[in-house]
């Protein structure tokens, strides 16, 4: 299972570098599930492990997207740093001491939904105001921040049912 989850990672990984770089739907809108990637990763990884996969992770796409350099990589790094607190908020503490992970066919899709919704709020609260940087005006700050988590949360609920383990991957 762990060589069939690293493989779909870095599918989703270059998804996300092809979407960033040839998918450019509108300057209000931008698409990224990174968040739910790093959300997604084995309950079992400490911080460390997290900043270091979501640092490699987004500056991949930076690199091979026509963004700024570093953009994507400083927006990602506070949702690797806040994700063990927002599954303990959302979840509680008993899917740590257990140590599962986060499935929509176990936790139930509400609480995996606003999981989603809480780590692209962040995101996209440090990737807006950076990526603006002065030049577009709040307004257009605002919009831009409400359309994109709300079509980032979707198509991030989605990578989730994939990223998702099953229970019969499980016995396998």
């Amino acid at each position: 299972m762990r060589q069939r989850y690293i493989l779909t990672y870095l599918i989703l990984l270059v998804i996300q570098i092809i979407l960033g770089d040839l998918l450019n739907l509108s300057q209000y809108v931008v698409i990224c599930f990174l968040p739910v990637m790093i959300l997604s990763l084995p309950i079992t990884y400490n911080t460390t492990q997290l900043l270091v996969i979501s640092f490699a992770s987004a500056l991949a796409v930076d690199f091979f997207t026509n963004g700024m350099l570093g953009l994507t990589t400083c927006a990602l790094l506070p949702v690797a740093l806040a994700r063990n607190r927002l599954i303990r908020l959302v979840f509680g503490t008993e899917l740590m001491s257990r140590q599962e992970d986060i499935s929509i066919h176990k936790q139930g899709g509400g609480k995996v939904f606003l999981t989603i919704l809480l780590a692209t709020t962040l995101f996209f609260a440090v990737f807006i105001p950076i990526d603006c940087a002065g030049t577009r005006s709040m307004s257009f700050m605002a919009t831009r921040f409400l359309l994109s988590v709300a079509l980032s949360s979707a198509v991030s609920y989605y990578v989730a049912g994939v990223l998702a383990p099953r229970e019969a991957d499980r016995w396998n």
